[in-house]
């Protein structure tokens, strides 16, 4: 038998699906588990989505779509960018994708060779790496501090590039990080980036999700120049909750468009017919829900915010956007793959180790859950410190 490639050999498994499937695993054997390692809402798909993709089945809708999407979806997505984002796309420079992962994969693919450098802040959203090297390129990493928010500066980038770097990856707002970059930041970022010609990928999946002062502000938005160097993603699994339906998007100058159409047309085809019906549902209904979804999440981030102030011997840095704490836990001396499969077989917490976001001494919790889950689960982590 031939040995597997060994580009496949260099990437690494998911650890955050591999943690929330032990968790999901433990439930159904029974066993309490309080779950801060999730990365979906935990509300349903609002009826009314749901509804539309059932429509599109009734009705036949079940067949082959043109490789980028929908017309009408495609259209709709145009019209969002443009009221949403101050982003001006044909809808033939939008590309309906399996899901946001598949659009930052279809991204990375078409624009990286073999070799080419592509630049990630960490503590970064575990795919980023495996993405590239899946792609041939090489991930530079690029630590941030958290005195500076967790967030890549102009100084760290430039000082990072080489002559190989093909692209910077940032994700606004972050995960693991909550991190929410503002328009200062991203035109500094964005200056280095058009000095070298590099390439940015604008991972924008949670920029419903942003609290208190902060904005989301889309880097190719701030000039024609950053517009023809981004290539913009999003989805509907996080403001819609629709996690499961694997609906995404890119949005791009019309030569990337087109490649990342073609890699589709030789991969999955389309993205799932009815759950586009679903998707376009999503944008043209009642937008009123996501507001009250983001004052419901802002809610538990002020709670968890001030339950970890309170533990003595860990540290954070108050998310702006998404639904997650970076916990920096280097004081208690544990690396973090140990320290979370003891917090989940001990005191039957879930959470992800900051290993898996590029940095070992820190954690990430997630506050998309259910207010009494997170209390305890909390209660339970404090425990956890105090006795480490």
């Amino acid at each position: 038998m031939d040995s597997i490639s060994s580009r496949i050999q260099q990437v690494q498994p998911s650890l955050t699906l591999a943690v929330t499937n032990q968790a999901k695993a433990m439930a159904a054997r029974g066993e309490e588990v309080y779950g801060l390692a999730g990365g979906e809402p935990e509300i349903d798909t609002p009826e009314h989505i749901k509804a539309a993709a059932m429509v599109a089945m009734q009705e036949g809708r079940t067949k082959y779509t043109p490789a980028s999407g929908i017309p009408e979806l495609r259209e709709a997505l145009a019209t969002k960018l443009l009221d949403d984002n101050k982003l001006t796309y044909d809808p033939k420079q939008i590309c309906v994708t399996a899901g946001a992962k598949m659009a930052c994969f279809n991204a990375i693919l078409a624009m990286v060779e073999e070799g080419d450098e592509v630049i990630i802040p960490t503590p970064y959203w575990v795919s980023y790496p495996e993405m590239v090297r899946l792609a041939g390129g090489k991930p530079v990493m690029v630590e941030t501090k958290e005195s500076d928010g967790w967030k890549l500066t102009a100084e760290q980038f430039e000082e990072a590039m080489t002559p190989a770097t093909k692209m910077v990856i940032l994700n606004s707002p972050s995960n693991p990080t909550g991190a929410v970059y503002t328009e200062e930041e991203l035109r500094a970022i964005g200056e280095v980036a058009l000095y070298e010609d590099i390439v940015i990928l604008s991972d924008e999946i949670y920029e419903k999700l942003v609290y208190g002062e902060a904005k989301h502000i889309s880097i190719a938005s701030l000039s024609d120049e950053l517009y023809n160097l981004t290539i913009t993603v999003n989805g509907f699994s996080k403001a819609y909750a629709m996690t499961g339906w694997r609906l995404g998007y890119t949005a791009a100058p019309e030569p990337i468009a087109q490649a990342i159409s073609k890699i589709q047309s030789h991969t999955v085809s389309n993205a799932t017919t009815f759950a586009q019906y679903g998707g376009l549902a999503a944008l043209q209904g009642d937008q009123n829900f996501l507001g009250d979804l983001r004052e419901e999440y802002d809610g538990r981030r002020q709670f968890m915010m001030a339950r970890l102030q309170g533990i003595h011997n860990i540290r954070v840095v108050e998310p702006k956007g998404a639904f997650y704490f970076f916990v920096y836990t280097g004081q208690l001396g544990i690396k973090s793959q140990n320290l979370c499969d003891k917090l989940l077989s001990r005191y039957r917490v879930a959470a992800i180790p900051g290993i898996a976001f590029g940095y070992d001494e820190g954690l990430r919790l997630s506050y998309c859950t259910t207010l009494d889950v997170l209390n305890e689960g909390l209660t339970r982590f404090e425990q956890f410190c105090r006795e480490h």
